[in-house]
């Protein structure tokens, strides 16, 4: 089984790895919908946590992402959007695989016309304000699942998993 960033499934993951024990492969809760117009990615893990605030997520995603996926701890807040078509359009230029937001995105036609994996929580129309608040490559819980940049997420159809690296 290969898992580099497109001849995965998270179904073959998960089997492979039921019975571990050791934290090193987690899954997250089947709570995120795809927005991107890539519905299957994996790749090294950058993190942003913030709140309300996507001034991290936009400098972060402007930066060559050499297949990396964004992961954005927005505190699972649903009164913002932390990525829109602008920043989408971006990661998509930018390298960037993917961006797995515990928060909300904006523009969903423009989000689907990316070619980039976009997983979110919800759609909100509302954006953040700009106050330059937040952390990069931190650990952070993203429903309630712990993801460290340098670690591997991998989404497809059926769901999205963590793992210290490619098997």
């Amino acid at each position: 089984m290969t898992t580099d960033s497109k001849g995965f499934s998270t179904c073959d993951l998960c089997d492979a790895h039921k019975n571990d024990t050791d934290g090193a492969f987690r899954v997250l809760p089947p709570v995120f919908h795809s927005y991107g117009g890539v519905a299957k990615f994996a790749g090294p893990v950058s993190t942003v946590k913030c709140f309300e605030d996507n001034s991290l997520v936009k400098l972060a995603l402007d930066e060559p992402g050499q297949g990396r996926v964004l992961v954005v701890d927005g505190g699972a807040s649903l009164r913002r959007a932390l990525v829109g078509g602008n920043i989408g359009a971006a990661a998509a230029k930018n390298g960037w695989a993917g961006v797995l937001v515990n928060g909300c995105v904006r523009d969903a036609a423009e989000l689907a016309a990316s070619q980039v994996g976009i997983r979110a929580l919800a759609l909100m129309p509302l954006p953040t304000e700009k106050r330059n608040e937040g952390q990069r490559d931190v650990a952070v819980q993203v429903q309630g699942v712990w993801v460290r940049a340098g670690e591997w997420v991998y989404a497809d159809e059926d769901g999205v998993v963590v793992m210290t690296g490619p098997d």
